[in-house]
This record gives structure tokens, C-alpha cells and sequence, in this order.
């Protein structure tokens, strides 16, 4: 298998997450259940995470684990405003630049410094309606940080 065939088949992968990974409903205590988890997850595993949690331009989740900097809120940051832009995981977008043989920072035409397709932050689509907001990890590498996302959404999301 290539390195283009890795990334399409990452890819791929990704859409389907999305495809599956849609709430019903998405308000503030459900921001609070999902951040709680993710922050435990985080914990079990002695990892020094940054999450948070935005519905539009509010912020709902915050919590910086011991271990964390400022670096960590900047890269939040920068991971939800391509979810924002895209409509799409920051994993996702930045694996689509790379299977067509180009960089997001090179080809996106956006700042770097405001924006990165780097995996970690995942979009919270309603469904019929579409994205709404963003669940984000910063502080592992990037595959790292996406996966704690979707685990913790594929638990949240499971039928009771």
C-alpha cells in the first residue's frame, strides 16, 4: 500500500466518522456531559489535554488538565476555526490537502497563525440541521487527539 493509498483510505475513515456522529440535540448540558467524559478519558489515561466545547461562537467546555499551556487554548483555537470554516473535522480537511499532494498551511490560502488542519477538533452536527459547533482536544499528536474525540463522541452518541 502507498502513502496515497494511506491517506485515501484515512480519509475515507474520517467521512465515515462524520457520517455516524450526528446528535439529535446539542445544548448546554449536553456540553457539559461530553466534556466531563472526554476530560475523564483524558485522565485514565494520563494524558495533558486541553478540551472545549463550542456551540456558534460560544464557548460551553472548557478545562486545561495539568500538563497544559496557552499553546494549548491557541491550537483549540486555531483546530475550530477550520471546523468552523469547513464544516468538517480539522483531520478531515487537512488529509484531503494532503491526498491531493498539497499542504493546508501552502494551499488553504488562510493564516496559519489563525487556522489548523491538524486532527483534534470534530464538528457537532445536528441532525437535519447541519454543524453547529465544535468538540475539540489539543495536546497529543494530532491522530491522538482526534481518536480521544471520536471515542468519547461513539460512547456519548451510543443508544442507551
Amino acid at each position: 500500500m502507498t502513502a496515497a493509498d494511506d491517506t485515501q483510505a484515512l480519509v475515507a475513515t474520517l467521512e465515515e466518522q462524520e457520517r455516524r456522529l450526528v446528535f439529535d440535540r446539542f445544548g448546554n448540558d449536553d456540553a457539559w456531559a461530553l466534556g466531563t467524559l472526554l476530560v475523564e478519558l483524558a485522565r485514565e489515561r494520563n494524558a495533558a489535554v486541553t478540551v472545549g466545547i463550542r456551540r456558534g461562537a460560544q464557548r460551553l467546555f472548557h478545562c486545561a488538565l495539568p500538563g497544559t499551556s496557552a499553546d494549548n487554548d491557541a491550537w483549540l483555537d486555531r483546530k475550530c476555526r477550520v471546523v468552523e470554516r469547513y464544516g468538517e473535522a480539522s483531520f478531515l480537511v487537512g488529509a484531503r490537502f494532503r491526498a491531493k499532494g498539497r499542504t493546508f498551511e501552502d494551499s488553504s490560502r488562510l493564516d496559519p497563525d489563525r487556522y489548523a488542519a491538524h486532527g483534534g477538533a470534530f464538528p457537532v452536527r445536528l441532525r437535519g440541521t447541519g454543524v453547529v459547533g465544535a468538540v475539540a482536544v489539543s495536546g497529543l499528536p494530532q491522530a491522538d487527539d482526534h481518536a480521544l474525540v471520536v471515542e468519547a463522541l461513539e460512547q456519548y452518541l451510543r443508544p442507551a
